[in-house]
């Protein structure tokens, strides 16, 4: 099975990055998960 990015920072961003992520409501969910365990990065990359 391949990896979802395989390196490509453009499309790291695309898929899972910060602006991605605040687009939906599950997007939006996952950031307030990260931030309420503290993680130092919210997004990919």
């Amino acid at each position: 099975m391949k990896r979802t990015l395989r390196g490509s920072k453009l499309k790291a961003k695309k898929d899972s990055g910060f602006m991605a992520r605040m687009s939906s409501k599950a997007g939006r969910r996952v950031i307030s998960r990260r931030r309420a365990k503290g993680r130092q990065r919210l997004a990919v990359v």
